[in-house]
C-alpha cells in the first residue's frame, strides 16, 4: 500500500484539519485495525506536542503505529533515534522554533515531519512483513 498517497490529501485538506498525530494515524488505520473514526478521535488531543509543546504529533502517531501493528520495543527506539538525530529534538516547541530559525513555514515543516514518519513507518513495516 501506498501510504504517501494517503497521508499527503490528508494533509492538504482545506476542510477538515488533520493535526499531525491524527495524518499519521489515518493514514494507517487499517494495519492498527482501527476505522478512521476511530483513529481520528485517537490523535485529537495529541497536537502541538500534546497541546503544550511536548512530544511531536506526528512523532507519538508513529509510535502509536508501532504498538498496534506489534513491532518490537527496538524498532520504537530505533525510529526515535533517528529523529532525534535527524533533528536534534522530539518536542514540537524546539522543532516549530528551530524552523522558523531556518525560515521555514509552520504547516510545510510539519507536513514534511509527516511525511518522513509515514516513509520511516512503511520501511519499518515493510521489513517485519519479510
Amino acid at each position: 500500500m501506498d501510504h504517501m498517497a494517503l497521508v499527503r490529501p490528508l494533509r492538504a485538506d482545506t476542510k477538515v484539519h488533520y493535526n499531525c498525530c491524527q495524518s499519521v494515524l489515518l493514514t494507517f488505520a487499517q494495519e492498527m485495525g482501527l476505522t478512521r473514526d476511530e483513529a481520528y478521535a485517537l490523535g485529537t488531543y495529541f497536537n502541538a506536542g500534546m497541546r503544550h509543546g511536548s512530544v511531536c504529533g506526528a512523532l507519538s502517531g508513529a509510535m502509536m503505529v508501532l504498538g498496534m501493528t506489534g513491532c518490537g520495543e527496538e524498532e520504537s527506539l530505533a525510529l526515535l533515534r533517528q529523529f532525534k538525530e535527524k533533528h536534534g529534538a522530539t518536542d514540537c516547541a524546539t522543532l516549530l522554533r528551530t524552523a522558523k530559525e531556518r525560515g521555514e513555514e509552520r504547516k510545510p515543516h510539519c507536513d514534511n515531519l509527516v511525511y518522513e514518519l509515514v516513509e520511516a513507518l512503511e520501511t519499518v513495516l515493510d521489513r517485519e512483513k519479510q
